[in-house]
């Protein structure tokens, strides 16, 4: 479904400064306390800092509690097929290279039916930024498990309790061929979650960030205590990583230095199980990048592009060809 969002802007975006009001469309209709609110403000104010043009701004999303997102954003968005959000995102980008692309997706969106869709989004690198929205649960369908549920995880669809192990979206994104920038923040630590949303829409390649996200509907007791308790957060920290100021560390219990060129430490620290490791795990800003490689065309007119496609059919043309 394209989802229109925003009207052009009738004065020219050099002369106008945009405010919040400029990102913001309707009321957010998720419950009380999800996550998503808090996201939704911090994706908002991203966009008003870096001075984004709503009209050249673009939010696709899959489906899931996550894929109401392009209808709460003053921009472009396209609110998608389940687990197609990267493909719509990818068609998107590497076509309008100058538009800024936001991907809204959910743990089932992402890591089950559109699984296939984010190793492949990972390995074109195009310039976007990755928001997966992990509540370990599937919420819109009213509490079924979900490739990211915990084991033991009683839902609709295990009332015993799961019996799997889940994936660890991290861990998984961190062994992609061409990964580029990988991080992780929680939605109710809000000074953490801007300063990590602010670097990946600052990263030159895919940015891909997984939210740590409370669903106080259907998974209540999964992150209640830890979000009560700040100590139970990690903090990742580099002077290459997510920076925040000295005021906002002293919030944290522990706090290990991590290089974010070093991937193979990366790959450890995602494995961390006594709390939530949150900051930028891996970053690169060399890898290949598929909206570059596309990009050599984009200014052709109508006029050439048809001289061109009519010239290539010419060499297929029966005058032409050999008896």
């Amino acid at each position: 479904m394209l989802v229109q969002t925003h009207e052009l802007c009738s004065v020219p975006s050099f002369d106008h400064d945009y405010g919040m009001e400029d990102y913001g469309k309707g009321v957010a209709r998720w419950c009380p306390g999800c996550g998503g609110h808090s996201i939704l403000t911090t994706v908002q104010r991203v966009c008003k800092d870096m001075q984004y043009e709503p009209e050249k701004t673009v939010v696709v999303s899959g489906i899931g509690c996550s894929g109401r997102f392009p209808h709460y954003m003053g921009t472009y968005g396209f609110h998608g097929l389940h687990g197609r959000a990267f493909p719509v995102a990818s068609g998107v980008k590497f076509r309008r290279p100058d538009l800024n692309v936001f991907v809204v997706t959910g743990d089932g969106d992402c890591c089950s039916i559109g699984a296939a869709h984010w190793v492949h989004a990972i390995r074109y690198n195009m310039k976007m930024v990755a928001l997966l929205f992990d509540n370990g649960i599937y919420g819109l369908t009213k509490k079924q498990t979900s490739p990211t549920s915990p084991m033991g995880t009683h839902s609709n669809t295990h009332p015993r309790g799961s019996v799997l192990p889940p994936i660890n979206p991290i861990q998984t994104t961190l062994g992609l061929a061409n990964v580029s920038f990988v991080a992780q923040t929680v939605d109710w630590n809000a000074t953490h979650l801007y300063a990590t949303i602010r670097k990946a829409a600052e990263h030159p390649g895919l940015a891909f960030v997984r939210i740590v996200q409370r669903c106080p509907a259907f998974m209540r007791d999964l992150y209640g205590d830890i979000a009560v308790n700040p100590k139970n957060l990690i903090l990742l920290s580099h002077e290459n990583g997510i920076n925040l100021k000295p005021k906002a560390r002293e919030a944290f219990g522990r706090v290990i230095e991590h290089d974010p060129s070093n991937i193979h430490k990366a790959r450890e620290h995602a494995e961390i199980h006594d709390g939530i490791p949150i900051g930028l795990l891996y970053q690169n800003t060399d890898n290949a990048r598929y909206d570059e490689y596309g990009a050599h065309n984009l200014g052709m007119g109508v006029k050439e592009k048809k001289q061109n496609l009519e010239s290539l059919l010419n060499q297929y043309s029966t005058s032409n060809s050999v008896e």
